[in-house]
């Protein structure tokens, strides 16, 4: 019988792994939801198996919902949900209405489940690939609770801050990586084809070429004739690097050097500090007990340290030790964050606490991100310069050069 690795959240919040036998994949996903546990995943265990898996993913197969489609569709079905229509007719409104073929298969099965008489959230669950923990968990209290329409408007907000600092991040990144690329393409193309003509004129004329110019040009040939190799190098290190930083002991050492980084480290820091205020706000203002949303917002970290801390302060909050200052024994986090929550924890307001520091976070965020390209744009320009000024300084020589051989 087929092997699958499962991962699942259980009803204290904390993720659990196992291997389970079991006909299909959908067996598995039931027998974990019996229990009470939110599916993460459930992958084949065997290897072929997993490069059969892969494949069909490289070919275009069965992927989740990006980032995009799922904030609209949340919205959506937020509205459809607060103009009071019932949840089958919403999802069916979502579904005819979507410009996503994948979309509109995704919610389809969750539609279907819905009519079979499961809960929303279950049925979201299912789907590991598109929903994520946070997600099923805020569902799920909204549905307790009978606020099911604010909370997925609430979700859709969050969804919507999330993607407007991602774009704003990657587009301060577009400028210095085009001036990176077309610095490196203008020294390739100066070391690679240009030098070189000169060689075939200081050959007739008997000369030897100027020692700048030779020198470029055996920096060129190095380049040329290594570069392959140099690849090939980068590619294995990359290899056995993910290898390694896939080991936790390796990975959760390699996240908390990443933060100790200068500048970059203190914007990770900020980022971090954002989403896991957003998210602890999020699930407190939806009615999610304390210790269960530590549990989910460890998990939307994505670093190994930072969820190692909020692991110990998950624990020391169940001794009543309080939240904010195991958080600042980390050293992990910045001191507003850790002065925010410890205001909301005296005046009982942690969830608006959260949120408003989510809000500053984000913001430090931005700006920091803006200054960091502020100063990486004139850098680049002044090392793409020189080294620009350099190789046409060796042409200039190999130049006057030839006019003395012809004086």
């Amino acid at each position: 019988m087929p092997r699958f690795r499962w991962s699942a959240v259980d009803n204290s919040g904390d993720v659990a792994h196992g291997i389970m036998e079991a006909a299909d994949r959908t067996i598995v996903v039931e027998r974990l939801q019996r229990q009470g546990q939110i599916v993460l995943r459930a992958d084949p265990a065997d290897r072929r198996a997993f490069w059969v898996d892969l494949l069909h993913l490289a070919l275009g197969g069965r992927r989740g919902l990006d980032k995009a489609a799922l904030g609209d569709v949340t919205r959506e079905l937020a509205i459809m949900l607060a103009a009071g229509q019932d949840l089958d007719r919403a999802l069916r409104f979502v579904v005819d209405n979507t410009n996503s073929a994948r979309a509109r298969t995704i919610l389809g099965m969750v539609r279907d489940k819905v009519r079979a008489g499961s809960s929303l959230a279950a049925a979201l669950a299912a789907e590991p690939q598109s929903f994520s923990t946070l997600y099923v968990g805020l569902v799920r209290a909204g549905e307790a609770g009978g606020s099911l329409p604010a909370t997925l408007d609430r979700i859709a907000s969050l969804l919507e801050r999330e993607r407007s600092l991602s774009a704003s991040l990657r587009a301060a990144l577009v400028y210095p990586a085009l001036l990176v690329a077309a610095a490196i393409g203008s020294i390739v193309l100066l070391l690679e084809y240009v030098l070189p003509q000169f060689v075939p004129i200081f050959e007739q004329a008997g000369a030897s070429l100027p020692a700048s110019t030779r020198a470029l040009m055996t920096l060129g040939a190095v380049i040329g004739t290594a570069g392959p190799w140099l690849l090939l190098a980068a590619i294995a290190a990359g290899l056995i690097g993910r290898q390694l930083l896939a080991q936790p002991h390796y990975r959760i050492k390699a996240d908390r050097l990443l933060l100790h980084v200068p500048v970059i480290g203190r914007l990770m820091r900020e980022t971090l500090a954002a989403r896991l205020t957003r998210t602890l706000g999020t699930l407190l203002h939806n009615g999610v007990p304390l210790i269960s949303a530590l549990g989910i917002a460890r998990d939307a970290l994505g670093n190994l340290a930072a969820a190692a801390a909020v692991d110990a302060a998950a624990l020391a909050a169940k001794s009543g030790a309080g939240l904010a200052r195991p958080l600042a024994e980390s050293g992990l986090f910045p001191a507003r964050t850790i002065h925010l929550l410890q205001l909301g924890e005296e005046a009982a307001q942690l969830a608006a606490m959260a949120l408003k520091a989510a809000e500053i976070h984000d913001e430090q965020a931005r700006l920091m991100m803006q200054r960091l390209v502020a100063l990486a744009v004139p850098l680049i320009t002044i090392v793409m310069g020189f080294a620009v000024a350099g190789i046409v300084g060796a042409l200039l020589t190999a130049m006057l050069s030839l006019n003395d051989l012809a004086g």
